[in-house]
């Protein structure tokens, strides 16, 4: 095994402290106490709460050194080269007795084979510890051995319920597929539940998987998993874009083997309330990935280069969420080109363009704007994205299949609509605003106990001033600038 084997040289070389962040204490603990018995080195591990325990021999631990300092003289005073195991220490390193403990420890190991582990889930050494240690990172489970936990836990529930496990190949890749990325310990628990509820691994499992890993992975809540995405059905209009996503799909989703570049994300660029975040929606709907939404005003920190620690988990996260789509809503308000921010807008910038540039994973990207003008042209320039799609207000005929849209989404009767006429008389209607005056029509209906026809309509469009008449100079110039630049939706 890969970690036994770097483990092993870590313990065999010079560096005198390890550390190890892990929530898997007990499998790093099995990895120590195995490479410990190759190297025959006596290993002890100790707790605030039991002291200092020989590991190697299965002996009673030794209470009387449970206080951090004692278990660290005790060490010291020992003329016995072992490793000793340092459980959930994190809490004592800011003690400059405990620091100068360590150290002197380290420094009388050097050289030897004496070995200080600190294992705990977040670690951070002192400055002066730190050229006397090497960090050791458990990995995570490759595809053979995810398949080889899903193989035991399936042996393990037919042995009790004396049952098949019942499910398929490619249902079973899907679910490898899904864990990819968790510890062995959160890969074992998802595989559980899904087998327990009903003795099968089925399609209907790999939703509910894909969701507690997001939640194992997304503690810092950068990240929001969207449930629910949109179908084709629920665009109008939008015709070239629905075709670009169809022609990618399989490449993205791996359903056909190909060398041709997986595709890397679009920007969705247009009028406010014209269906970019709805498109966006569509985007994983359609492919039948998981949809995360970054937003920038979570990412936000006031202490100095945490916000660019906040961008980068939440990018890791997304990672491996893979295959998905992550989608930016409102691009220029996380990073734009104005310099009243100490800066942060720019680090992030940066930050976000090394990830674009260096990304292997299937983490396909649409990013929504409304204002071209705020957002720097180094990361709208084309190799960063594969396009910049225009949504601009909807024609005649989109109008009328977003109506109708609406109001099968509500179940209205539309036998006394005339589609035709409602679709002239709101133009220059975004679809939000299209939708809004349906909504209202149906209360103006209500509340006349009449069935809603072209005339309510007509009159809820009357009374409405869309947005293309209250900001029609800064449309126009958002209009004039994708004309040349960008490939329009419909």
């Amino acid at each position: 095994m890969p970690d036994s084997r770097d483990l092993e040289l870590l313990i065999h070389g010079h560096v005198p402290i390890i550390t190890i962040e892990t929530h898997e204490e007990n499998r790093a603990l099995d990895l120590i106490v195995r490479a410990s018995y190759k190297n025959y080195l006596p290993t002890f591990k100790w707790t605030v709460t039991d002291g200092l325990q020989r590991l190697d021999l299965s002996l009673d631990p030794q209470r009387h050194v449970s206080d951090p300092q004692d278990g660290l003289k005790h060490i010291k005073s020992s003329a016995l080269q072992g490793i000793y195991i340092l459980l959930d220490f994190e809490p004592y390193l800011k003690d400059p007795v405990n620091i100068r403990l360590l150290k002197e420890i380290a420094m009388m190991f050097d050289g030897n084979k004496g070995k200080l582990i600190l294992l705990s889930h977040q670690l951070s050494l002192p400055g002066n510890l730190h050229a006397l240690s090497s960090n050791f990172s458990l990995n995570l489970p490759s595809t053979k051995v995810l398949e080889k936990l899903i193989r035991d836990e399936a042996q393990k529930w037919q042995t009790s319920e004396n049952q098949r496990v019942r499910t398929d190949r490619e249902t079973l890749n899907r679910l490898i597929q899904n864990l990819s990325g968790l510890t062995h310990r959160d890969a074992t628990r998802l595989i559980r539940n899904a087998i327990i509820d009903d003795g099968a691994i089925t399609e209907s499992d790999l939703p509910e998987v894909m969701q507690a890993k997001y939640k194992l992975l997304n503690k810092d809540d950068t990240l929001s998993f969207e449930f629910e995405t949109a179908h084709l059905s629920e665009l109008g209009g939008m015709k070239k874009l629905k075709s670009w996503l169809k022609q990618r799909q399989s490449i993205f989703t791996q359903k056909t083997e190909t060398s041709v570049d997986i595709p890397k994300g679009i920007l969705l660029l247009g009028v406010q309330g014209c269906g970019k975040s709805l498109a966006a929606k569509a985007v994983a709907g359609i492919w039948g990935t998981p949809l995360l939404r970054l937003d920038f005003g979570r990412l936000y920190d006031k202490y100095v280069g945490e916000t660019e620690k906040n961008l980068r988990l939440a990018l890791q996260t997304a990672e491996v969420m893979s295959p998905c789509v992550l989608w930016i809503d409102e691009l220029e308000k996380g990073i734009s080109s104005g310099n009243d921010d100490q800066g942060t807008s720019k680090r992030l910038l940066g930050t976000l363009l090394t990830w674009m540039a260096e990304k292997k994973s299937r983490v396909f990207i649409v990013a929504t704007a409304n204002q071209i003008d705020a957002l720097p042209p180094e990361l709208i320039r084309k190799g960063r994205l594969d396009e910049i799609f225009f949504v601009d207000l909807p024609g005649t005929e989109t109008r009328s299949n977003i109506f109708k849209i609406h109001f099968d989404k509500r179940n209205i009767d539309t036998s006394q609509i005339n589609f035709d006429q409602i679709s002239e008389a709101c133009e220059g209607f975004s679809g939000s605003e299209i939708e809004q005056a349906v909504v209202s029509a149906i209360y103006a209906s209500h509340n006349s106990e009449a069935t809603i026809n072209t005339d309510i309509m007509l009159q809820e469009i009357k009374d409405t001033r869309p947005l293309s008449i209250v900001m029609s100079e800064q449309i126009q110039d958002l209009r004039d600038w994708a004309s040349e630049r960008t490939v329009p939706v419909d």
